[in-house]
């Protein structure tokens, strides 16, 4: 039987005391192996903390599109913030992008100022960095973001490319949509971050199983689609590696929390809560054993 390294991540550490305490309750309770720090999250230091106290693996979620930016030439006057002076948000640094309106310097200037950031506050360099809301697979950005790794030596990152993807008919259309672009632009990126001798697990899930579309089943059938295709594409290998990416916690509660504008919508849903409470349930550490499992971070690949 195939032996499958898994890396659960749980996305957003940093974000505000609940996501931070909710992370670290899924980590003590053996449901996340990984943490990912939003370094402009106004519990990021907080988050450093805990995670040297309980000894939580910890990378870099590197943050573009939500919030301010933490590089100080760049918090006044700069093609990455709007008018009201915060990064243009999911959709608007997408269009900002798409309109040639954003700066690769100022992009890459900020991504080495959350990186010396991480550094400051964890006393390491993050063994891997990704992006939120997967701005690092974006065009251009994922030339910038490559570089970014090569120079620091960050040897991992997420490349969201999910099977069976397309057959997950509860995911609505307006998200679909996104999600394919998604999968479009990671793709897309693939021959880049090889260029650059970045690597990254062999499979990722996270895009069917996000807040309400958790459950144990659909956890245990994304990953047993994402063995299959391990098995049919090197059935000689003996090992695999899959990240299944999370955002569990406890919901925040305006105004704390965020990255310099509040908490948003998504960290404030009672689907974090679901996230934690699915990902603790023992039938899920079960499946994990019946199917020779077992939970790592990036440092051990």
């Amino acid at each position: 039987m195939l032996q499958v390294k898994l890396i659960v991540t749980g996305d957003d550490f940093g974000y505000c005391p609940r996501r931070n305490q909710g992370i670290v309750d899924c980590f003590l309770a053996g449901a996340i192996s990984n943490v990912s720090l939003l370094v402009n999250g106004s519990a990021a230091a907080d988050a450093a903390k805990l995670a040297r106290r309980h000894n939580i693996p910890i990378g870099l979620h590197a943050n573009l599109s939500e919030g301010s930016p933490v590089c100080e030439v760049l918090k006044t006057n700069s093609s990455l913030l709007n008018q009201d002076g915060f990064f243009h948000g999911k959709m608007g640094f997408r269009t900002a992008l798409s309109k040639g309106l954003l700066n690769m310097s100022e992009v890459k200037q900020e991504l080495k100022a959350q990186v010396e950031l991480f550094q400051e506050l964890t006393g390491h360099l993050p063994p891997h960095m990704d992006g939120h809301q997967h701005v690092h697979v974006l065009p251009e950005v994922r030339h910038v973001f490559a570089e970014v790794l090569e120079e620091y030596g960050i040897k991992y990152t997420r490349v969201p490319i999910e099977p069976g993807l397309h057959n997950c008919d509860w995911i609505p259309p307006s998200l679909m949509e996104f999600y394919l672009g998604v999968e479009e632009d990671s793709f897309n990126t693939v021959d880049v971050f090889t260029k650059h001798g970045i690597r990254w697990p062999d499979m990722y899930i996270g895009l069917s199983t996000m807040g309400r579309n958790m459950s144990v089943s659909s956890i245990c059938s994304a990953i047993d689609s994402a063995v299959l295709q391990l098995t049919a594409r090197a059935p000689h290998s003996s090992t695999g590696t899959i990240e299944l990416m999370v955002h569990p916690g406890y919901p925040s509660v305006p105004p704390v929390g965020g990255c310099g504008e509040g908490p948003d919508d998504f960290s404030q849903s009672w689907e974090r809560l679901h996230e934690l409470q699915t990902l603790i349930k023992p039938e899920l550490q079960s499946h994990y054993k019946s199917r020779n499992i077992q939970l790592c971070s990036f440092k051990d690949l």
